[in-house]
């Protein structure tokens, strides 16, 4: 258990009433209130507000808005305003925003438009971020600082020229030589031999740039890519030591986007006080998917408590359709964030606006400015459900035993590969591991790739889904891990690049070679739509083909049980014992799917292609239960969860996520234990065996015993 953040459980978020005539601020505030809700986000995009112009600064609005929010004992969350630029500025200083990859330089509007690299933009965003600090600091009931907004969302990297000198310096710094450059980026590909620095072009798209994504020199693109991740969180840092020269205490955050694809999350949890996220789920997103983005936040905080900074109330805007959230929805995803670790429940927005493209995303107060609305209803129930459990929750941690390792320059070099296949999402594929735990309701850590040895021996089981990049120093701590008695999951696409994004030769997967004891000589792509056969065999003579294992043969002979997409391993054993073999009747069929290596104390698995269902269920089961992992079954859509607090308590989350009602088989150790959102001040009743779920009810218990590990 960690010391709690905050000394209240933060139920509130953004509230815009600059957006507003002040007459009705008030009135606001009264209605907040009344739903439970004790915080407020503020001054999230107020720059022009508060400078009008290069030398003057007026914050009177803002203190009204402080002053109010102060008066009726509000928590407060203070953003520096800076993420959109103010139209005179970019009028007086067009350098200042974002070029794209095409070399098209935006004007002003939108948002998150900034040049990362701009002196100007880092110059003026330090200094009001330091008068805000200067002005604000001490303030009562302030307990956080929001340091822009959503780093990267919509605006993409950047390819001006002030970027383009900044990467070559940057280049310098790393490589030293341009022989070392040039070795790093294969540049004799195609005559890319560097002879001067000034010849180094960003990856842009009438370059070397295949659109944003790919690029004739790989190495380039993901160079490139570090280098906008370092620009961009040197422009959080840069905002964030003008507040601590006058605000030493309290915490700094900015909002992150879970698997957003541009920022290398973990090089960002490092500089920040606590993690905050926002979590909008796409339609149709599984509940799972949902779960592993909350996890992946935790990890990204080193697997301290998160504030779920923003979600909706109701409907997001920015779908073709937006379908309302169902009764009760909103609160059952609020207590799948605490269930993974949120100490805050907040959302965007506390009232919605009469213009602008947000003006139909959900808000606590609706456009009919009414308390009697359903969604007003429900979040005033939420907030004194919040209110009551909270507390008891704040601090506690999720002690899991599973590791899934989530690598962002594995997600740039696996998507930025020509070839293949272009089938493959990286968090889709990372999820695909993930899910199969989930389902089993075993608690999983979403920890970076390059976790020491010492770290990664907490876990029973690691896996690392097509980690194709492999750094220095990560192969042989997964080696000790595994000698040391863990058991390791990889796979497909896994261990075939270094840190420059060139190809480790030597056969497939590379460094992991040995301990996988196969040899995957071809990638097989697979077409959208098809599959191949996997089928499953725990013969002990099974060498990998069908005409030697009489189990593999008399299940070749029917149905398959699983199946494979996008790619297949064509492998050789060197040493493992094949798990499941190919089906169908390709060359390949009847040579190993699924290995598994013993080496020294432990195990290494190797998936050969990407699973369905089935397939995972067939993998992960047997893994899970000789780890000692206790599955528990529940029915799709419903998870339970756990957190442990260093008194011995461990609260436990039963939470339909579902439109249906589940009924749901309890572990033993719930017997006997209430509901802490069971309705009345008396005890509630003990839950039984088996719980029956109403559509999106959650279940909140409290038990004595020790964390999992």
């Amino acid at each position: 258990m960690t010391q709690p953040m905050f000394d209240h459980f933060l139920f509130g978020g953004d509230w815009n009433p600059e957006q507003w005539p002040e007459e009705t601020w008030e009135h606001d505030i009264e209605m907040l209130s009344h739903a439970h809700i004790n915080e407020a986000t503020i001054n999230v995009f107020s720059w022009t507000l508060l400078q009008p112009d290069e030398t003057t600064y007026d914050f009177s609005r803002l203190d009204t808005i402080v002053g109010l929010l102060v008066k009726h004992g509000f928590n407060i969350v203070l953003a520096t305003g800076t993420a959109a630029l103010p139209a005179w500025m970019v009028r007086e200083h067009p350098e200042m925003i974002r070029t794209e990859v095409n070399g098209r330089r935006h004007v002003f509007g939108g948002r998150h438009n900034f040049c990362p690299t701009s002196d100007y933009f880092r110059g003026m965003s330090g200094r009001l971020a330091g008068k805000l600090a200067e002005r604000y600091a001490g303030t009562p009931g302030l307990v956080a600082w929001h340091i822009g907004n959503e780093y990267g969302g919509g605006g993409g990297m950047c390819y001006c020229g002030h970027c383009a000198a900044a990467f070559r310096e940057w280049l310098k710094a790393k490589y030293g030589t341009l022989e070392a450059l040039n070795r790093a980026w294969c540049a004799n590909f195609w005559s890319h031999t560097i002879t001067d620095w000034a010849d180094v072009v960003p990856p842009v798209d009438y370059g070397d740039g295949i659109g944003t994504e790919k690029c004739v020199v790989s190495g380039l693109l993901v160079d490139y890519r570090r280098f906008q991740n370092e620009a961009q969180l040197a422009c959080f840092t840069n905002e964030r030591d003008a507040v601590r020269a006058f605000d030493k205490a309290t915490p700094i955050t900015t909002n992150l986007m879970a698997t957003f694809k541009d920022l290398d999350y973990f090089a960002w949890g490092r500089e920040m006080d606590m993690v905050s996220w926002d979590n909008y789920p796409g339609m149709g997103m599984p509940s799972s998917r949902v779960a592993m983005n909350h996890d992946l936040m935790r990890g990204v905080g080193g697997g301290k408590p998160f504030m779920l900074m923003e979600q909706t109330p109701n409907q997001q805007n920015w779908f073709p359709y937006c379908k309302v959230k169902r009764p009760g929805e909103v609160a059952a995803l609020s207590w799948q964030a605490v269930a993974h670790g949120a100490d805050t429940v907040q959302f965007f927005q506390m009232r919605q606006s009469l213009g602008g493209c947000e003006r139909f995303h959900g808000a606590v107060i609706a456009h009919d400015g009414t308390e009697e609305s359903r969604v007003f209803r429900e979040t005033s129930n939420l907030g004194e459900a919040l209110a009551k459990v909270g507390p008891s929750v704040m601090g506690s941690l999720v002690r899991p035993r599973v590791a899934v390792m989530f690598d962002w320059e594995s997600y740039w070099s696996l998507e930025g590969c020509v070839g293949p296949t272009t089938g493959f999402s990286y968090p889709e594929e990372v999820h695909r591991f993930y899910r199969a735990f989930n389902k089993r309701n075993i608690a999983v850590d979403i920890i970076p790739s390059t976790t020491p040895a010492d770290e990664l021996a907490k876990y029973a089981v690691v896996v690392a889904p097509a980690l194709i990049m492999v750094k220095p120093g990560v192969a042989e701590a997964i080696d000790a891990y595994v000698r040391g008695g863990g058991r390791f999951v990889t796979g497909y696409m896994s261990g075939i690049h270094d840190e420059h994004d060139l190809v480790i030769p030597g056969g497939y997967p590379g460094p992991f070679r040995a301990l996988a004891g196969v040899w995957a000589e071809e990638i097989d792509a697979i077409a959208p739509g098809e599959t191949i056969p996997v089928v499953f065999c725990g013969g002990a003579d099974c060498a990998g083909r069908a005409d030697r294992c009489a189990g593999c043969a008399e299940r070749r002979a029917g149905s398959h049980e699983a199946a494979g997409e996008i790619v297949a391993s064509i492998m050789h054993l060197e040493g493992a014992h094949a798990l499941a073999v190919y089906g169908g009747d390709d060359f390949y069929a009847g040579t190993p799917a699924v290995t598994v290596n013993t080496v020294g104390d432990g195990e290494t698995y190797y998936v050969g292609t990407p699973l369905d269902e089935a397939g995972m269920d067939a993998l992960v089961e047997p893994i899970a239960v000789a780890a000692g992992l206790a599955p528990i079954t529940t029915p799709d859509g419903v998870e339970i969860a756990r957190r442990y607090a260093d008194d011995g308590r461990t609260i436990t989350f039963v939470i339909n996520l579902t439109d249906r009602e589940q009924t749901v088989d309890l572990p033993n150790d719930l017997a006997g234990a209430g509901d802490l959102l069971a309705d009345g001040d008396g005890a509630a009743a003990p839950l039984g065996e088996k719980l029956a779920l109403a559509p999106y009810q959650v279940v909140v218990a409290e038990t004595a015993g020790a964390g999992e590990r």
